[in-house]
Order: C-alpha cells, then sequence, then structure tokens
C-alpha cells in the first residue's frame, strides 16, 4: 500500500502546482515590530512541538501581535487534552481529501488571510501543511531551508538533528537583526 500513498502524494503534488499557476500576493515586510498578524503553522503530532508551538504564540501574543495558527496531528484524531481556541486550530488525516489537501473551512480562510508573516515550523515537510503554507497569501513567509524552494522569503536551515526549539531560537535571532537593521534606516 505504500506506492497508493506514493501515488496520492505525487496527485496532491500536481493539483498543488495546478492552484499555483494563478496565485499571487503581495509580498512585503516592514520589521517584525511594525508586523501586527502572524500566522503559524506546526506539525502538532508530538506533544513537545505541540507544547513550543503553544508557548510561542503565547510569547507573540505578550509582545501585542493577533495570532492565528493551525496545527496537523497526523493521526485520525485530536488527542483529549488539546482543544481549539481562539488563535488555534486543528485538523488530522481525517479532514484530508484523497489527495491529502486539508479541507476544513478554517484552512481556507486561513489560507486568504494576508498576514504580515506566515512562520511555517513544518520542518518535516507534512504536505497538507505545505500546502496551506505555499497557497498562503501572507505578506512574508519564514521557513525552513529547502533547496530550490522558491515560496518562503527568509529560510533558516535547520540541520536533521536539530527540531522547532532551534528553528525558533534561531529566528528570533535573525529577527533580532533585522529590527536593529529596520530601526537604524
Amino acid at each position: 500500500m505504500i506506492w497508493l500513498n506514493n501515488l496520492r502524494y505525487k496527485i496532491g503534488h500536481y493539483f498543488l502546482k495546478q492552484e499555483l499557476v494563478d496565485f499571487s500576493r503581495e509580498r512585503g515586510f516592514d520589521g517584525f515590530e511594525n508586523s501586527k498578524s502572524i500566522g503559524i503553522l506546526f506539525d502538532a503530532t508530538q506533544k513537545d512541538d505541540l507544547e513550543l508551538a503553544t508557548r510561542y504564540v503565547k510569547y507573540l501574543k505578550d509582545h501585542k501581535k493577533r495570532i492565528k495558527s493551525i496545527g496537523f496531528f497526523q493521526g485520525k484524531t485530536i488527542p483529549d487534552m488539546v482543544f481549539s481556541k481562539l488563535e488555534f486550530d486543528y485538523f488530522t488525516k481525517k479532514d484530508l481529501n484523497w489527495y491529502f489537501k486539508p479541507m476544513p473551512g478554517f484552512v481556507d480562510q486561513f489560507i486568504n488571510e494576508e498576514f504580515d508573516v506566515l512562520i511555517d515550523l513544518n520542518l518535516d515537510l507534512a504536505f497538507p501543511l505545505q500546502y496551506i503554507s505555499e497557497l498562503s497569501k501572507a505578506k512574508f513567509k519564514i521557513g525552513k531551508f529547502q533547496e530550490g524552494n522558491t515560496h518562503f522569503d527568509f529560510m533558516i536551515d535547520v540541520p536533521e538533528d536539530k527540531g522547532i526549539k532551534y528553528f525558533l531560537r534561531n529566528l528570533d535571532l535573525y529577527i533580532q537583526q533585522i529590527n536593529t537593521i529596520k530601526g537604524n534606516e
């Protein structure tokens, strides 16, 4: 059945490419300090990653940012202790169509929201999150470095043995440097 999943992913990538043919977005970045709205994508399957993403959302909210995030659980159900909140929505494998496109209505709303910044914490490149990220109308997209990737405006190289914590530490470091440069202009 691995061949069937591979076929489904290939079909998913084909349809994503078709949607990207007519895709356009307004690009721009006025520094992180001036960003008011931030979208965050993350794989919520691992408890530690869910916790880090939750803490990062709180950190950004404390800095007066309007946050909306989507977490993807790679199982068929959302764990009992996880609840959707104002800034969090979640989906699972059962919310995907045959070729792994996420179907919940909040996904389309997220994609069409013109966030000042999109932070993609999808380090393992789960296709449903990649689909959302590539079609997002966010003005500035940040994600993991991938050779040949053209949909991120800013990428952070993350070694295989590192995770979201490493990514967020480096993101904060780069944000401080960008803010310093913007402040000196």
